[in-house]
């Protein structure tokens, strides 16, 4: 079979018919931008030679630059069971089972298999039949394109008039009530103080109130009382702790990067950074600047090198070396990727990354302003930096580069000594042997004192080495810290030799690059150049970066060009985590396939002064915090739940399960064992005795917590723009026989123990109001104690301990009024 011929079948192989379903699935907008951001690429880099509209010849009348001719297939025969990739050909084929090996060249990479299967298993999403994708790309307008609401200037918007013109506190309720009454709505009822300290304290913290904090708050009647606590919450600690995770979800954190990194840096630190902005309150826009560029910015110092951890941090994949450059190099342009798609979706809601391959399908993104943003990437290196002035720290490097030769020679050095000590000891073994059949030992004698002399020699090399090591290693900051940062270097892949067996190798090169435009995503199908810039929709005149890698450009460029955009996404964030969803539900798509805004008057007034006060986060939090919208009971009125059973309209609070973090965190707070040291390295979660707050549980890309995984904690390796929210039995499981349960409920029978000794009814209340900030009713009291009853000794502890594990698991506990 000729090649050309093999490969056509293979390709009918990967991408044959899948059944023509009569009604096809509805997919998330969040499975349609996975399609577009990882599978339509690889299909476009491995398939649309054969099977597009540009083949020359189209195989097996098929064609998979459409969702009509995904779905429509080929011919022959079906290729995929959604949702079941082991029953699956194409998996079964790119795994190199049951005979079928495509392609025929070589595997695809492990990563590309993994992506595939991971696809099936999602149920094989992709858009909706459209066979207007098939057609020639049309030329995009971008003019016109501007026009789109996202796009546009915000505005302060006058306020709205209302009925209830007594109930609004704050500019923001007078939005949400003219569409409550648009919508025959009215709001509920303020919450109750006990209820309502409860809820800010963990929305401004992830902790739980005191019994002594909630009962003076109830019994402060100052009309100043909610404002002062407000203040005091965004003036604790603990609230950079809580909304720095909210930031880490976005940046895909990890505490661990890949061990063969070289100069990694400590990872924490960009945590702790994070944490210290938040409670700093530094201005939103300084806040994109430094985790983008704060090396390049005169007004910043190493201090800050930390903040460029967002970048540093970004998922790194294993380069192969011994393997030709061609694959390299899509592999270092998939990283590129990343760091596209995690930028422009944080910042600024955009899936820029889904025009790799071709103009965005939706929005109004090139090719070109894609590789335009990539070459800012591609001309940036992740490296370790050091916290403190490169002058200072000059000798440090030197002596550590050093150092690095000086180890590399004792090892060398110490291998030849092993080496001699071997021969030796064969010499010494033939010597004997000889020696006993001619007893003249002169000559074995000499040879010995010979080689003793030589290994003497070595070892004193080795002992004035390992002397200049330990004289160097005293050099001032040699063991300096490195933060997890960057440097302006451009990567360049090269073949290591003059054939493709030779092997690969990285070149890093002062200055930036420009990138080409790489056909079909594919690196080794270079285009035309493209000079690094921004994004021709939100800047009308984009002017190429000269700066450097441009990665200060760009940053200013966001918040400047694009600041209606990037203003809306973080206030639409921030929105977001305090009623549990955002005023656009798809807080990291702004694009046409997001959600429009419920209240987009409102969502453009907070945007334009929130930018007017200064881009303050804390500023925005007293906002929506002193609103009487936020202060609302979450008990919905029987209308509300008829017209607007999801709440769209704000009638009432949202009730909210807890994430893991702060329903860990009060367990611990609860039981008195938290430990509320701010920073450092992270820890453990599952260690015994670890009571850190979860903030710090080590998080590892590939070898995640199991008790996270099983708590919806988003993944690592990717953007994760909100949580959801799952009910499993394993969840079920873990509230009866985990260990942290079970830990805490002793913990908890403890502190009561000590603080009520014999006392149970006392303790009864105490739990209460630790666990659910409240006391028992009568009735809750009654069973406790019936439970509980005149027991003693172990009996009593095991009937308290079971008792407080019931508490800890309870509904009440778990979510917020």
């Amino acid at each position: 079979m000729s090649i050309r011929l093999r490969l056509a079948v293979c390709g009918l192989i990967l991408l044959s018919n899948m059944p023509l379903l009569a009604d096809p699935p509805a997919f998330s907008k969040e499975d349609l931008a996975y399609f577009e951001r990882k599978i339509r690429p690889l299909l476009s880099a491995r398939c649309y030679s054969c099977h597009s509209k540009d083949a020359k010849i189209l195989h097996g009348e098929l064609r998979v630059d459409s969702s009509a001719g995904l779905i429509q297939g080929g011919e022959s025969g079906p290729l995929l069971v959604p949702g079941k990739p082991e029953e699956s050909l194409l998996i079964s084929a790119i795994q190199y089972q049951d005979g079928l090996d495509m392609p025929p060249k070589g595997k695809l990479p492990d990563a590309e298999i993994a992506e595939l299967v991971a696809w099936v298993k999602r149920g094989a999403p992709m858009p909706p039949v459209n066979e207007q994708l098939a057609q020639p790309a049309k030329q995009i307008d971008f003019e016109a394109a501007r026009q789109f609401w996202s796009f546009q200037p915000v505005q302060e918007h006058s306020q709205p008039e209302v009925q209830l013109a007594d109930w609004p506190t704050q500019r923001i309720d007078y939005f949400i009530l003219s569409a409550m009454e648009r919508e025959g709505l009215s709001p509920a009822v303020p919450a109750d103080r006990d209820i309502l300290i409860r809820r800010l304290t963990f929305d401004l913290t992830g902790l739980p109130p005191t019994p002594e904090e909630v009962q003076a708050f109830v019994a402060n009647d100052s009309p100043d009382a909610y404002q002062e606590l407000v203040e005091r919450l965004l003036a604790a600690p603990q609230y950079g702790e809580k909304w720095g995770r909210m930031w880490l979800d976005l940046v895909r954190y990890t505490d661990f990067t890949a061990s063969w990194l070289e100069q990694p840096g400590e990872p924490y630190f960009y945590r702790d950074w994070v944490i210290k902005a938040f409670n700093d309150d530094i201005p939103y826009d300084e806040f994109v600047h430094r985790q983008l560029a704060t090396d390049l910015m005169a007004e910043t110092g190493p201090e800050d090198l930390p903040a460029l951890g967002l970048i540093s941090l970004s998922p790194t994949y294993w380069k192969e070396l011994k393997l030709p450059s061609e694959i390299i190099k899509v592999i270092v342009a998939d990283e590129w990727e990343e760091r596209i798609a995690a930028v422009s979706e944080t910042f600024l809601g955009l899936t820029v990354a889904c025009a790799r391959c071709h103009d965005h399908k939706f929005d109004p993104i090139s090719s070109e302003d894609y590789y335009a943003l990539a070459g800012v990437f591609a001309s940036t290196r992740s490296i370790g930096r050091p916290m403190i002035p490169e002058k200072e720290y000059a000798p440090a490097r030197a002596a550590i580069a050093e150092v690095a030769k000086l180890e590399q020679e004792v090892k060398k050095l110490n291998a030849a000594i092993a080496k001699r000590q071997k021969e030796a000891k064969e010499a010494a073994k033939k010597a004997e042997e000889a020696e006993q059949e001619s007893p003249d030992a002169g000559t074995t004698a000499a040879t010995a004192e010979a080689a003793d002399e030589a290994m003497t020699d070595l070892k004193q090399q080795v002992a004035t080495l390992t002397s200049r090591i330990t004289e160097l290693k005293a050099t001032p900051h040699f063991d300096a810290p490195l933060a997890s940062a960057v440097s302006e270097e451009s990567v360049a892949v090269e073949r290591a030799g003059k054939s493709p067996q030779d092997g690969t190798r990285l070149a890093y090169h002062d200055g930036p690059q420009d990138l080409p435009l790489f056909s079909r995503g594919d690196p080794n199908r270079p285009g035309e150049v493209v000079p690094r810039r921004f994004l021709t929709v939100l800047s009308p005149e984009p002017k190429p970066f000269t700066q450097g890698s441009g990665r200060l450009e760009l940053a200013r460029a966001m918040t400047s060009d694009a600041a209606p955009l990037a203003a809306r996404v973080i206030v639409n964030r921030i929105w977001h985590g305090h009623f549990g969803r955002g005023l656009v539900n798809t807080p990291s798509d702004f694009g046409a396939q997001g959600d429009l805004p419920t209240h987009p008057e409102l969502l453009d007034d907070l945007a334009a002064r929130f930018m007017a006060n200064g881009w303050s986060i804390k500023w925005l939090h007293r906002e929506i915090l002193l609103s009487a919208t936020w202060q609302q009971s979450s008990q919905p009125s029987a209308e509300a739940l008829s017209i607007d059973p999801a709440n769209l309209w704000l009638s009432h609070m949202n009730r909210r399960r807890l994430d893991f973090e702060p329903w860990r965190d009060a367990m611990l707070s609860a039981s008195g064992v938290l430990d509320l040291t701010l920073g450092g390295r992270s820890s453990n979660l599952d260690q015994p005795g670890n009571h850190r707050r979860t903030l710090y549980g080590s998080i590892h890309r590939h070898e995640m917590s199991t008790t996270l995984l099983m708590h919806d904690f988003p993944d690592p390796n990717q953007h994760s723009p909100k949580r959801s929210q799952t009910i499993t039995a394993l969840q079920g499981l873990f509230l009866l026989n985990g260990p942290l349960l079970a830990e805490q409920a002793k913990n908890l029978v403890a502190r009561l123990e000590r603080e009520f000794p014999g006392q149970t009814e006392e303790q009864v209340d105490r739990a209460y109001w630790l666990l659910l900030s409240r006391q028992p009713t009568e009735q809750e009291r009654a069973l406790a104690l019936g439970f509980v009853g005149e027991t003693s000794g172990e009996d009593r502890l095991s009937r308290w301990q079971q008792y407080a594990q019931v508490l800890l698991a309870t509904n009440e506990f778990l979510y917020l009024d």
